[in-house]
């Protein structure tokens, strides 16, 4: 994933860090041991590194810097923001279990026929597993919030992939959020030999890793930031939450507020366009005005690409096909939109029905992808719910077809548009959240 924070102007700060690591040849330049940085150029040694800029709330700069996981034995070192789970915690639970399960693992190699061994090597894995769901406990993440949750939490079926905390990105904020500073920029580079998996080469600059940062970024910054530059933001958004907030403090929770939270000089009203509460999916949002004004104009000029996938109740027969219907917000029952051929918009959607699904409750559903050539007010769920469009709708929709379980089916998948800035043609995926 890309950074989720500008990497500008901590860039000039790494490119100091890997000159400061190469000169140096040591990791601990403030301590008295003097950690090589001979190990990460062993076969599979080498590791990430990264730097934040934040500022205090004097508004001072303060410069954090943190590598991934341990450091040659490491946990902490002088200078370096600590790991989230303090030295203590740790060599209790390497009491606990590490001895165990090595001895354990030597009965194992001297037993004296193979059932004796299996019994050994099964009675080590149930031990292995119980450290790893005891060492998973040790974490508490922090958020932006000034809330704290559980990293197994954070993962479906509490399945976190080892390793999981202990990227740089979230050392970082993580030390930001519980020191009272506010983060600016980040940049991460891969310093020593490749690992055997990663595909990283030797001070080379990436952003953190899908697998295990950005599930726990997203929970740290309350926002999953899929890409941003110095002008524009992409963000997919959360079924649920607003993109703009409303009137009143009990809609105020948004995306343009969470997002103000971690880049307060954003503009005020710097989404580009809208998502239903209810429909999730990607979501452009503007750094500064002039960005603002660019994106729109492709918007009215029709120049912004975008797809939606859904699931409709019950069997839809047409394969492919073009809605257009005129209709209008119903003022005495908002928000919903009627069917008017005389005040109503006309709204054009593109479909096409990929498959018909058997859900977990028996019931059929079919997947359909959307392309919507205007953008009305609940176009897609309109076009998919009336009887002069597709008559089925989309599951979920508390508004237009059986109401809401657990979510509405609707996600914005796919997003293509001209860098307002550049003109660079960009392309955005993500993957079905149903």
């Amino acid at each position: 994933m890309n950074p989720p924070l500008p990497e500008h102007p901590a860039y000039t700060h790494a490119l100091h860090l890997q000159q400061l690591l190469q000169k140096n040849g040591v990791v601990d330049f403030e301590g008295e041991g003097k950690v090589p940085i001979d190990g990460f150029f062993l076969p599979g040694g080498g590791a990430m590194f990264g730097v934040l800029v934040t500022r205090d709330q004097s508004g001072n700069e303060v410069l954090l810097k943190a590598f991934s996981g341990s450091c040659m034995g490491h946990l902490n070192l002088p200078g370096w923001v600590d790991h989230l789970v303090d030295e203590e915690s740790y060599h209790e639970y390497l009491r606990i279990f590490d001895a165990p399960i090595k001895e354990i693992g030597r009965l194992a190699e001297a037993a004296g026929n193979e059932k004796e061994r299996q019994s050994f090597l099964y009675e080590r894995s149930e031990l292995s597993r119980r450290a790893l769901s005891y060492y998973r406990e040790l974490y508490s993440i922090a958020t932006i919030e000034g809330k704290r949750v559980r990293l197994e939490s954070i993962f479906p079926g509490g399945n976190a992939p080892t390793g999981s905390g202990d990227c740089c990105a979230i050392k970082l904020l993580q030390y930001a959020f519980t020191h009272q500073l506010h983060p600016i920029s980040m940049a991460e580079f891969f310093f020593g030999a490749p690992t055997k998996d990663s595909g990283r080469s030797h001070l080379r600059f990436y952003g953190p890793c899908d697998e295990k940062c950005k599930p726990i970024l997203h929970a740290m910054l309350t926002l999953d930031i899929i890409y941003q530059d110095s002008h524009i933001i992409i963000v997919n958004k959360d079924a649920g939450l607003l993109a703009v907030p409303g009137r009143g403090p009990q809609k105020c929770d948004s995306v343009e507020t969470r997002l103000r939270r971690l880049m307060p000089n954003i503009p005020l009203q710097c989404a580009v366009h809208r998502l239903d509460m209810d429909t999730s999916g990607l979501l452009i949002l503007a750094k500064d005005k002039e960005t603002h004004k660019r994106m729109n104009k492709q918007f009215s000029e029709k120049q912004v690409s975008k797809s939606y996938v859904a699931l409709l109740e019950g069997v839809v027969r047409q394969e492919k096909g073009e809605i257009s219907l005129p209709f209008r917000l119903d003022v005495d029952h908002r928000p919903l939109q009627i069917y008017d051929e005389q005040q109503g918009k006309w709204g054009t959607t593109r479909f096409k029905r990929i498959r018909v699904e058997r859900r977990s409750d028996g019931s059929l559903a079919t997947r359909m992808i959307f392309f919507p050539l205007t953008g009305r007010t609940h176009q897609l769920r309109v076009h998919s719910a009336h009887e002069k469009g597709l008559g089925h709708p989309i599951k979920g929709d508390r508004l237009y077809g059986s109401g809401m379980s657990d979510r509405l089916y609707l996600h914005a998948k796919t997003l293509s548009f001209h860098h307002p800035i550049t003109g660079v043609w960009m392309e955005f995926s993500t993957e079905d959240p149903f």
